[in-house]
């Protein structure tokens, strides 16, 4: 059954989950104040995996207040230097990847997804980012500015870059340690205190990772970590003593954050959904644009903001690609995520799998041919075998709405000014992509559409350094990249009169 390295993982593993696990509020392990709990359940057995505290407002009130202490004139996260602070966050990188392993397997019996899938893409990435983060703890500088309406020499007005303060974090279950490492890397590099609030179905490796943070030296009080249902969630966004919602989930959720937080009008960043159109033009490397696209919507069981939803072929080739990504679909083996074999796990929960489903059974009494997959698969575990449908025609749910789960649509046109306008047909804008050998089409292509990342022969290549993020109803504001910690800070001006 191992997959692992280090042998001991499963066995901290076992440890880690027959134990209660509680709220992490200013540096202790706490029972949330009503003493409730909830369990977390293995989507591949469903079986009960752990049981935790729920967070309840009284605890939301703990968690803020000890950020804000947190954040005092006097206390240490406010008056270390920034290189400090940028040791204690790369550290931080330094010990996902030394418990890698743990980490993995935390995440895949909690969400379910291959276990070498989270070994390998997920967790690196998510201690790249905090390595990345760390260099620019120390590079947050202001500007002078040579006073434009008053006498040479006479005023002088400078900048300062000062953190936003308390930031509320609520992230979704879909990649538990890598949607945690992008808020909290730059949260922390710019210095703000952070009350995080991980998705009821996956909170284990968020509350292993504040053990981490604990570990690499970070005071009190400037990261909580508070598991529990959306009630939790809707407390932060509406705290007073919050002043800023970062927010990672569905388009329908980030509306309710926006009205929470309207109450103190405090600032609001938002990654939404996504229904992601993936074109490939009849020139295109097609044998690498059918494995591609199959990879586009299929990995992570298809559980992906960006998951490459929309298929647009060009006629001449459209039969030949969907077949092809038809084949890949039937050849996937699905698996429990700790299977190394396994190369698609459950979807996240019972009711998540019925809602996929029901998206292909409306798709169908509309009028759409499903070519492969769209049903539960047997025996126990929360398994849908992965779908590609055609004949899908404006209006339909499947083709409008996000699925975030393996099913994908396909459709063919003849023009690329068709596919753009096919591709910017939606009321999401995350991502797009095009395949073709001609360079020139593919950034005329990407120029046009609509969407905050775009993907040219390839799909799903993230770095720390490029920023991420929607346009339309894909949310406000950026991930990663430089661009991030604009979320996390406030500009202050100060106006010199020199005399």
């Amino acid at each position: 059954m191992s997959v692992f390295t280090d042998t001991t993982a499963e066995e901290r593993v076992r440890s880690f989950t027959s134990s209660p696990r509680r709220l992490f509020i200013d540096g202790r392990w706490t029972e949330s104040a009503s003493g409730e709990t909830f369990t977390t359940f293995d989507p591949a057995t469903e079986e009960p995996l752990a049981v935790v505290s729920r967070t309840g407002t009284q605890d939301v009130d703990r968690a803020v207040a000890a950020a804000r202490a947190a954040l005092a004139d006097d206390a240490p996260w406010r008056t270390m230097p920034p290189s400090a602070r940028g040791r204690i966050i790369h550290r931080i990188g330094d010990l996902i990847l030394e418990n890698l392993d743990e980490l993995a397997l935390l995440d895949t019996l909690d969400n379910g997804k291959p276990v070498v899938f989270a070994g390998v893409a997920d967790l690196p990435m998510a201690a790249d980012l905090f390595h990345y983060m760390a260099g620019w703890a120390s590079k947050l500088e202001g500007r002078t500015i040579p006073y434009s309406n008053a006498p040479a020499g006479g005023q002088l007005a400078l900048t300062l870059r000062e953190p936003v303060g308390v930031v509320a974090q609520i992230i979704p279950w879909n990649f538990p340690v890598m949607m945690a490492a992008w808020k909290l890397a730059p949260a922390l590099a710019a210095g703000c205190a952070i009350v995080l609030k991980p998705a009821e179905q996956t909170p284990l490796s968020a509350l292993r990772l504040a053990e981490l943070m604990q570990e690499a030296g970070l005071p009190d009080g400037v990261v909580n970590v508070l598991p529990g249902y959306g009630d939790a969630g809707a407390a932060l966004a509406a705290h007073p003593g919050v002043d800023k919602v970062a927010f990672t989930g569905s388009t329908e959720v980030g509306r309710e954050i926006v009205r929470a937080a309207a109450g103190n009008l405090k600032k609001v960043s938002l990654e939404l959904g996504g229904k992601s159109p993936n074109v490939v033009f009849a020139d295109a490397d097609l044998d690498a644009a059918v494995q591609t696209s199959a990879a586009a919507i299929f990995f992570n069981q298809g559980e992906s903001c960006t998951a490459g939803s929309r298929l647009l072929v060009q006629r001449p080739v459209f039969e030949e690609v969907v077949a092809g990504i038809a084949e890949q679909a039937r050849a996937i083996r699905l698996g429990p995520g700790v299977d190394r074999d396994s190369q698609m796990g459950p979807l996240i929960s019972a009711e998540h799998a019925e809602r996929v489903l029901g998206f292909v059974e409306s798709g169908v009494r509309e009028g759409a041919k499903v070519l492969c997959g769209g049903v539960r698969a047997a025996g126990r575990g929360y398994f849908v075998e992965p779908a590609v449908i055609t004949g899908t025609t404006p209006g339909m749910r499947v083709r409008e709405e996000e699925v975030f789960g393996p099913v994908l649509v396909a459709e063919p046109f003849d023009t690329p000014e068709e596919a753009v306008r096919l591709a910017n047909d939606t009321a999401y804008g995350l991502a797009a992509g095009v395949f073709t050998r001609d360079m020139g089409k593919a950034l005329r292509v990407a120029a046009a559409f609509q969407a905050g990342n775009v993907w040219v022969n390839t799909w799903n290549t993230l770095d720390a350094a490029v920023p991420f993020g929607g346009f339309k109803q894909s949310g406000w504001g950026r991930e990663m990249g430089a661009e991030v910690l604009d979320a996390y800070l406030e500009t202050k001006s100060v106006i010199l009169g020199l005399g």
